[in-house]
């Protein structure tokens, strides 16, 4: 397998956006979540674009395809979070960030579905 160079890939440019989208909501958090709830959601959202650029760094497709997981990990622990952050009442439902969090999951699936037929 050849190293896939993460900064070419669609996947983790939406993701590096993502990351950015995420800090933005939190000019609308309290102060006391500064390190609870928000510290949570930030480390999350580095850690999908960082786990692509990780796993694209590996060279064989099955060790590639772990961080991919970890990546949609990451991803559904911030949609956990955003859904209770908006049940406290600290954010209003979004339905662009919900649509980004699809679009980034669909794009992992992609690759990891391309990266499960070549041969490891």
């Amino acid at each position: 397998m050849a190293v896939l160079e993460h900064k070419k890939l669609e996947v983790w440019k939406t993701s590096m956006d993502f990351v950015v989208d995420v800090y933005s909501l939190f000019e609308q958090y309290p102060n006391e979540e500064k390190y609870g709830l928000v510290a949570q959601i930030r480390r999350a959202a580095i850690s999908i674009p960082s786990n692509i650029a990780e796993g694209c760094s590996r060279n064989n497709a099955k060790e590639t395809i772990q961080f991919l997981h970890i990546a949609l990990g990451s991803l559904s622990e911030i949609e956990t979070q955003l859904i209770l952050s908006e049940r406290l009442g600290f954010i209003q439902p979004d339905d662009s960030l919900n649509n980004k969090i699809g679009n980034i999951k669909n794009l992992l699936y992609g690759v990891i579905r391309f990266l499960g037929k070549e041969k490891v």
